[in-house]
């Protein structure tokens, strides 16, 4: 099945993928970088999956239950219809969270008809063996490192690995499955029907309220909520961090080695979440991320180094990459990958987006205190001394570092919105250094990162390749939107790397980046593309490129990080950047349509 027909629910520490035929094929159990305990959507024989759908043929349709993250499967059948409601319940912070309850609830609307649930997990992404046994009535899933609850509200039966159950419902009648992590203090505990109603009716509130604070009231408001609450499905609730995307190895080329693990704290992708959720009133988010990276992400390194481009969402810095090799891939698309090593790489643009985060929230939500503030300036006092270093970039390549003028420009961005937040609340600060170095940050840009050649803005100095990161110029206030130097770079980059509003982020043919294959469109460019049009008052342009771009958008309105040749969803899905992206590029076309 393919990355796009899929919903996500989760419970604000880990998420589950659910397919639009009945089928849970991703689920880490605990936290969003836990090993998985499903993964058919990585191997349909090894991975592991959760089956639940009527025994005869039918047609699906998946929605979200109006404005929350509880997702409906409906089953359309000769004999009846039927329907299955998933979700999560998000729990504070007792024991009860320990729990992870995953619910599963299938209703007969219509008719009558037979169901059929295999519950077949798979721990530790498929590698590690497990035997089923019965607690208090319920069948519990044991192995090394995990063990599983199964509540049934119908019989199930069991071989010592797997569970299922076949059953038939009548008009009106409801069946309640419930997954819960126990051990320690958590112990198997029966899920009825009737507090199935009441956890369904709780999740309902939860998110409707959560929702309630947007102040967005624009044109495309649901497009714009169902990115927000995707974004809020990433937060990691415990430390405030905020994942990139729930999922790894979802490939940008089926068939290609371009599958990375996404289920981490990018410092760059984070602060632009924040961004996003500031835009639309969601002040307590913004809050959350701040007191990760105060508590947990260690900017005291500032002073020694530069900070780690990730993190996990507990603020851990190690993450090393390995390949399973016992694992087919999606679609067939090996190696899957966990960990990242891209860790280790310097990318000097983090910098500008933590600190333009920092600045905005200050300005937002609510004064940073005086320690930020001492961080902030060690950040800048470290800018100001390794800025004109060659690094890997905004796009992670492979391939050796360069002097690109993202890099550069984000350092400005650093430095000037520090400046900023000193003036306007008068804060202690080495303004003369630190005005001195912006300047020749920006007279390098101009200088070097021009090419008189193309007529544009181009990727790194020494170099003619355009880079779709430059979107960003703009964006940041570095330049005029309706600069004559812009204005053509904006043209350059339309005949270059624009097909039908979908941007590619460069050309590897180009501009190698040390790995093999081909990649889509990156969605959060496009998005880019869309908010420089408006800025640069090419009105009509941008909103066509919009509405256009949301019709690549899955069923659900969800997006993974790039769309391939024939408008399929590529890439770790869904992911935070696309929506951050959709949520900035409504809010400043709608400011700009009026």
């Amino acid at each position: 099945m393919s990355v796009s027909e899929h919903g996500l629910i989760g419970d604000l520490r880990s998420a589950a993928l659910v397919g639009t035929n009945g089928t849970i094929d991703w689920y880490c159990c605990g936290r969003f970088d836990s090993p998985s305990v499903f993964a058919s959507i990585l191997d349909a024989e090894l991975g592991g999956s959760f089956q639940l759908a009527p025994d005869v043929p039918v047609r699906t349709k998946q929605f979200y239950f109006p404005d929350t993250n509880v997702l409906i499967t409906r089953f359309f059948a000769d004999d009846g219809v039927g329907e299955v409601q998933d979700f999560m319940p998000i729990v504070d912070d007792s024991r009860e969270a320990d729990r992870h309850r995953l619910i599963r609830r299938v209703i007969c609307v219509r008719g009558t008809l037979p169901f059929r649930a295999v519950v077949a997990p798979r721990f530790d992404y498929g590698s590690q063996p497990h035997t089923v046994r019965t607690e208090h009535g319920l069948p519990v899933f044991e192995s090394p490192s995990l063990t599983l609850a199964l509540t049934s509200s119908v019989p199930v039966e069991h071989d010592g690995r797997d569970v299922w159950a076949l059953f038939k419902l009548h008009e009106g009648e409801t069946a309640v499955f419930a997954l819960d992590r126990v051990g320690g203090q958590v112990a198997p505990r029966a899920c009825p029907v009737a507090e199935a109603e009441e956890l369904f009716e709780a999740t309902v509130r939860y998110w409707r309220r959560w929702l309630s604070k947007s102040r967005y009231r624009g044109r495309w408001r649901e497009m714009v909520h169902r990115s927000a609450l995707t974004l809020k499905l990433l937060t990691y609730a415990p430390t405030g961090a905020i994942v990139a995307a729930p999922t790894t190895s979802l490939p940008e080329q089926i068939g290609g080695e371009r599958n990375w693990d996404y289920r981490y704290v990018w410092i760059r992708d984070a602060a632009f979440c924040v961004y996003a959720l500031l835009r639309l009133g969601f002040t307590d988010e913004a809050q959350a991320f701040m007191r990760y990276l105060t508590e947990h992400v260690c900017i005291a390194c500032a002073r020694s180094g530069p900070l780690q481009i990730m993190y996990r969402v507990d603020g851990c810095r190690e993450l090393p990459e390995r390949e399973l090799s016992h694992l087919e891939g999606h679609m067939g698309s090996a190696p899957v990958r966990v960990g990242n090593s891209a860790v280790d790489q310097l990318q000097l643009d983090i910098y500008g987006a933590l600190i333009d985060s920092i600045y905005l929230y200050d300005k937002w939500g609510e004064p940073i205190s005086s320690a930020q503030w001492d961080t902030v300036c060690d950040l800048v006092d470290w800018v100001c001394e390794n800025w004109d270093q060659p690094d890997e970039g905004i796009w992670e390549t492979r391939s050796g570092r360069k002097n690109f003028l993202y890099s550069r420009l984000m350092c400005w961005v650093a430095i000037e919105r520090a400046i900023r937040m000193a003036r306007h609340r008068g804060l202690p600060a080495d303004i003369v250094h630190w005005a001195g170095v912006r300047d020749r940050i920006y007279r390098r840009i101009m200088q070097r990162g021009w090419s008189p050649d193309r007529n544009a803005f181009v990727q790194h100095e020494e170099g003619d390749v355009l880079d779709a990161s430059v979107l960003m110029m703009p964006m940041t206030k570095f330049i005029s939107p309706t600069d004559p130097k812009w204005l053509t770079t904006l043209d350059a980059l339309g005949d270059d790397l624009v097909a039908d509003s979908l941007v590619y982020r460069y050309d590897p043919q180009a501009s190698p980046d040390g790995l093999r294959g081909e990649e889509g469109t990156f969605s959060i460019c496009s998005f880019w593309y869309v908010e420089a049009l408006t800025r640069a008052g090419r009105k009509d342009e941008a909103r066509l490129a919009f509405e256009k771009m949301l019709t690549y958008g899955n069923h659900l309105g969800l997006y993974a990080e790039e769309i391939g040749r024939t408008g399929e969803q590529i890439g770790n899905f869904p992911q935070a950047f696309t929506h951050l992206a959709l949520i900035s590029a409504a809010f400043n076309l709608d400011k700009a349509l009026g």
